[in-house]
């Protein structure tokens, strides 16, 4: 039997696809390439190779005294800016090689609401109660320190500021160096993990609580906010949405995210961690607890975590088990 007229036509019909297919991949736009991790001042290499000098404390205020400690707040250097804290230190004998002390990193506050005496009043008082020194850094741009509020995620700024708190009190002669630990909630709780893997010979134990400890894959895709959740303003937004423009989303470029999160370095960790979540929780949700939680035991980590089920972001319900058990961790670690 002859071929049909359009048994003839199919091989041309086909060859002209495939060239004008060759053709178009030929011309197609090449994919976007991005800046090297490398070149980011958030990535945690970059971090390890700068330094956190810190400096001495210069008292701004002093305040009235707690039940068995003093109240100052006070200042320090951090790049080139004034940052203010509140310090508490115990009254009475130190011990040998000064008193242990716990950097206070709090969570996320309007920075132009910010006030240093202000939130966290019981929790540090717990603490300072128990006989470490604490420090409760302003971060920059709040109330009256100085620079710019940068936000707590996508800019190293607050964790420099927090790491040169730790530098300054390891300069401090009341403070005993090798035994220092770091506190940290929310927002807090992320500054908290980014700054013991970038310095983690400094500290012996950090305590997280409702922290925003995700990898930033789940950061991104997977911050989900519950009813009544406080709004967060578009200007804290921002430096996430600049440093996606430069650098890439999550899908586009995975490996620049491996290396800004303290998630990919757990490994260096040198100390445990004590982590505390509620389940009702509507700012940060329970899965960033848990991806941490499963961080760490693939990392080989010694960790304690305690959920409390129907609890809120700031474990009001259940407060003061929370700060029991955090006050006698630290205890036991530093």
């Amino acid at each position: 039997m002859l071929p049909t007229r359009r048994s003839r036509l199919l091989p041309t019909l086909l060859l002209s696809l495939l060239t004008a297919s060759l053709a178009s991949a030929q011309t197609a736009a090449p994919a976007k390439s991005f800046p090297d991790a490398s070149t980011s001042p958030l990535s945690i290499e970059a971090m390890r190779a700068r330094s956190y000098p810190g400096s001495a404390f210069t008292v701004r205020q002093t305040l009235r005294a707690g039940s068995t400690y003093s109240r100052q707040v006070v200042s320090y250097q951090s790049d080139g800016l004034r940052i203010n804290a509140l310090l508490t230190v115990p009254t009475g004998t130190p011990p040998k090689g000064g008193w242990p002390a716990i950097v206070f990193n709090h969570g996320y506050i309007p920075p132009n609401e910010y006030r240093t005496t202000e939130r966290y009043v019981a929790y540090q008082d717990a603490f300072a109660r128990a006989g470490f020194v604490t420090l409760k850094s302003d971060y920059r741009g709040h109330g009256s320190s100085q620079g710019e509020a940068v936000g707590g995620y996508y800019d190293p700024g607050y964790t420099v500021d927090v790491l040169n708190a730790a530098a300054s009190l390891r300069k401090d002669r009341r403070v005993n160096a090798a035994r220092l630990g770091m506190w940290g909630h929310s927002m807090g709780g992320a500054l908290t993990l980014r700054s013991m893997v970038v310095e983690p010979g400094w500290f012996r134990a950090g305590v997280i609580w409702a922290g925003v400890v995700a990898p930033y894959d789940l950061l991104q895709n997977g911050w989900t906010r519950g009813p009544g959740a406080e709004v967060i303003p578009r200007t804290a937004r921002r430096r996430g949405e600049e440093v996606r423009a430069k650098y890439g989303t999550v899908e586009q470029n995975p490996a620049f995210w491996r290396a800004v999160s303290p998630n990919s370095y757990l490994n260096d960790l040198a100390g445990p961690l004590q982590l505390h979540q509620g389940t009702a929780d509507v700012e940060v949700p329970v899965t960033f607890h848990q991806a941490l939680e499963k961080g760490l035991k693939a990392a080989g980590k010694p960790f304690t975590a305690y959920v409390y089920p129907g609890d809120n972001h700031n474990l009001s319900r259940n407060l003061g088990t929370a700060l029991s058990r955090s006050v006698a961790f630290f205890k036991a670690h530093l």
